[in-house]
């Protein structure tokens, strides 16, 4: 190994190994080639060199061969950074504008009369396959662009796109202001042309104010400007349009408004109809005539402008008359009770924001609650039981709700589904009489008096809150009921005082949260609108009168309210529309199955059901094959001889239904016979028949067979010592049902006014009578006999059983 001088690196270094150069031999010994200096040399001279010196050549320790290349300055970096930005930038560009000629290549603008196809919506039964209604199909009749008046497409295009004739189909700054609105939340305002709104609503069918809709209108906008005129783009807008009313396209919308053709519209005619564009249910002139006048001055005002009008013209424009809106358009819905389904479908998606134009012109795919097999057997049940029945007076309505979700699975309000004398007896406020009972129940139960506790329900009784005495139908008292029996015999007397005794505001406020009504009765033209609910209409205040049913609720209130029970104390609110598409099948709203709200307590919901169970048996209207059912009638009374109001209402863990019968106004309701119509009468066949056909093949379901809540922290009386065997009446017979239904007679609007006030109104006479006997003391049920008629109604401990020779009569 060579000798090295030590000051000379010895580990690695970044170029390769050197050696020094040989040392000058100075007299001294040595060999030429080795090159390692001595340290120190007495009297050298020349090329001798101080010790440690490094050698000639030797680079210095970390340097780099050759002296390394000269850093950057920041210049140069600065030039660098830039160089690569741009680069990548040229390449993004290039990669767009590959992207948007595929794009723009790839993209189809559909002919008219494809476009007219998907805006019809489509409402379907609850499979999304079996077709209930189409909207937007039936007033529509399109025309060429001559036989639309020029003065209506100036006005048209004053209040839509005054340059429309000269712009490129787009506005850049429409879809910068939605790209920004998207970014900073802020207003949704369009500002689109004509060609981009025929996108928008005949095409895209997407009013989303994004920059992603934006984005599809440009690449559609610009290739129907580039492969069609503009007058073929008019013409093919002003036929797709819709302008409320259920008026598609100018033609019919001129004859809907004005009646006459396109062709013969004044500019101040067009004008009116040209404001309808951009929102055809706020400014429609006979429900805002003020918003639509305003804007009609604006849109003349841009027509002075443009000069499509002289200002003389101008100044002697007077808003023109415009027809009333059509009562009997029914925009497609069906005309028979289905349609009613449709009116309350189109509602809850209005109340979601949904447009006029999205539901009636969007192509929408609307898929309801509504099971076809179900409204089927509703329907069935209604025409066969009242088949012979005075129909041309009795009204009917039927509501069946599904206790786990709150999806309306039937629904029946009329024969009549829109149209002339279009009718919804299913939303009609009526006075529930006894039907009231099980929320007087719940709220005592709350409280902690148990349905085992004892209230006196002898008739007739004073309240310290009412002036004219309380009788139970049919002269029925007993003194110690328990509140299973006094519910099952429907003791006006006993239900009354418990509602004094709780607190009536309590009951109340029970009714709302387990029924979701409202605070007030919202603003349909009736009587009521704005009253409190629940509560007497002049005062506004709640007295103890709701214990027996005085104060108006509706039919799809009570299967709401009796679902809750069902349910366990959960309140699903009722609904009417599962899912929607557009017309790819794209999905816009997915209801899937709501949460609910708990609104009482499990062990309340469990004893309001086990002391509902025995109604049905005691009054005759008991299921096939034993199917336990919770239920209540219940009657309202116009004097003591005649009632207005019937009702039957029962549920099982999967189904409650509501049945109503009344009519117009506060009429007696009497059947073919002349009979009075009780709950469990008319309403209660239906009810039964239904729930039967509905029910069957079904698993069986069980309902609680004790109550949980013990004792009694009220006011109740001892249980009586000895107690004689009840005494009954007869029942009567149950209407038969003829195979064939007569035709409706037209129903006028039913009247919400008061009944007659004669002393007797706060008296719920109820169903046929009870017999006026103490209670017997517990004892088990009697079995039915053969054929499945039951010979005793109670199916709790502690009720009644009379024998087959003393059945009492049905009872509310």
């Amino acid at each position: 190994m060579p000798p090295h001088d030590e000051t000379t690196p010895v580990g690695p270094s970044g170029g390769p190994p050197r050696r020094p150069p040989a040392a000058r031999a100075t007299g001294g010994s040595g060999s030429a080639g080795r090159g390692r200096p001595t340290a120190t040399r007495s009297g050298g001279s020349g090329g001798s060199r101080p010790g440690g010196s490094r050698p000639t050549g030797a680079r210095p320790a970390g340097g780099k061969p050759g002296g390394g290349k000269k850093a950057r300055t920041k210049k140069q970096r600065r030039r660098r950074r830039l160089k690569v930005a741009l680069g990548t930038l040229l390449g993004l560009l290039v990669l767009l504008g590959v992207f948007v000629g595929v794009v723009y290549a790839t993209t189809e603008v559909p002919d008219p009369s494809s476009v007219q196809r998907s805006q019809t919506t489509v409402v379907y039964y609850a499979d999304g396959t079996t077709e209930m209604a189409r909207l937007g199909d039936t007033n529509r009749r399109d025309v060429t662009l001559d036989q639309v008046s020029e003065a209506a497409r100036n006005a048209v295009l004053a209040a839509e796109n005054r340059n429309f004739y000269s712009d490129p189909g787009i506005s850049f700054t429409g879809i910068v202001r939605a790209a920004w609105n998207n970014l900073t939340g802020g207003s949704t305002q369009g500002g689109s042309t004509i060609t981009q709104q025929y996108v928008k609503n005949a095409i895209l069918q997407n009013s989303d104010q994004t920059f992603s809709r934006k984005f599809q209108e440009l690449f559609l906008a610009i290739k129907l400007d580039n492969n069609h005129s503009k007058d073929e783009i008019l013409e093919n807008y002003l036929n797709t349009i819709y302008f409320g009313r259920g008026a598609y396209g100018i033609e019919a919308a001129a004859n809907t408004f004005f009646g006459v053709p396109a062709a013969q519209l004044t500019p101040q005619q067009g004008a009116v109809l040209a404001v309808q564009i951009r929102s055809p249910s706020s400014y429609d002139p006979e429900s805002n005539p003020e918003g639509a006048q305003d804007r009609w001055g604006l849109v003349l005002d841009a027509m002075v402008e443009e000069g499509w009008m002289t200002q003389a013209d101008r100044d002697a424009s007077v808003y023109p008359p415009v027809l009333p809106k059509p009562q009997s358009s029914s925009l497609g819905t069906p005309t028979g009770p289905e349609g009613l389904v449709v009116s309350q479908a189109i509602s809850e998606l209005e109340a979601r924001g949904y447009t006029e134009e999205q539901i009636q012109a969007g192509g929408l795919r609307i898929t309801t609650t509504v099971d076809k097999a179900t409204q089927d057997a509703a329907l069935a049940a209604v025409n066969e039981v009242m088949d012979g029945e005075p129909r041309e007076t009795l009204r009917q309505a039927l509501v069946a709700v599904d206790p786990r979700t709150g999806g309306v699975r039937a629904y029946y309000g009329g024969d009549i589904g829109a149209g002339e004398g279009a009718v919804d007896y299913a939303q009609a406020r009526r006075q529930p009489g006894s039907s009231m009972k099980p929320y007087v129940l719940a709220t005592a139960l709350d409280q902690g008096i148990s349905v085992t506790s004892r209230r006196d329900g002898s008739s007739p009784q004073t309240f310290p809150d009412r002036d004219a005495p309380v009788r139970n139908s049919g002269g029925a008292s007993c003194p110690a009921c328990t509140l299973v029996e006094a519910m099952t015999r429907s003791l006006n007397t006993t239900f009354y005082g418990l509602a004094y005794e709780v607190g009536p505001e309590n009951v109340r406020e029970t009714a709302l949260a387990a029924t979701g009504m409202p605070e007030t009765w919202p603003a349909t033209g009736s009587l009521l609108d704005d009253k409190t609910t629940l509560a007497a209409p002049e005062s506004g205040v709640t007295g103890s009168s709701i214990g027996i049913g005085e104060y108006e609720m509706r039919p799809i209130d009570q299967a709401v309210g009796f679902a809750t029970f069902a349910s366990g104390g959960v309140r699903h609110d009722a609904f009417f529309v599962s899912r929607v598409t557009d017309s790819e099948g794209t999905v816009l709203l997915e209801n899937g199955a709501p949460a609910g709200e708990r609104v009482m307590s499990e062990d309340v919901a469990n004893d309001t059901t086990f002391a509902l169970e025995g109604v049905a048996q005691y009054s005759r209207r008991a299921l096939d094959d034993g199917r336990e059912v919770a239920s209540k009638t219940g009657t309202q009374g116009i004097d003591a001889d005649d009632n207005s109001d019937a009702w039957m209402v029962g549920y099982t863990p999967s189904l409650s239904t509501a049945v109503w019968m009344g009519t117009d106004g506060y009429q007696p309701i009497r059947n073919s016979d002349g009979a009075i119509i009780y709950g469990s009468g008319l309403p209660g066949a239906i009810w039964q028949e239904f729930m039967d056909t509905v029910l069957a093949g079904t698993p069986e379901e069980d309902l609680p067979d004790r109550p949980v809540i013990r004792g009694d922290t009220g006011e109740g009386v001892p249980a009586p010592e000895t107690q004689a065997a009840p005494t009954t009446q007869s029942a009567p017979t149950t209407q038969s049902a003829p195979p064939t239904e007569p035709t409706p007679t037209t129903p006028a609007t039913p009247t919400e006014t008061a009944p007659p006030d004669d002393g007797t109104t706060e008296e719920e006479p109820n169903d046929p009578s009870v017999p006026t006997v103490p209670t017997p003391p517990p004892s088990p049920v009697t079995p039915p006999p053969a054929g499945g008629q039951p010979t005793g109604p109670p199916t709790q401990p502690g009720q009644p059983a009379p024998t087959t020779a003393q059945q009492p009569q049905l009872t509310g």
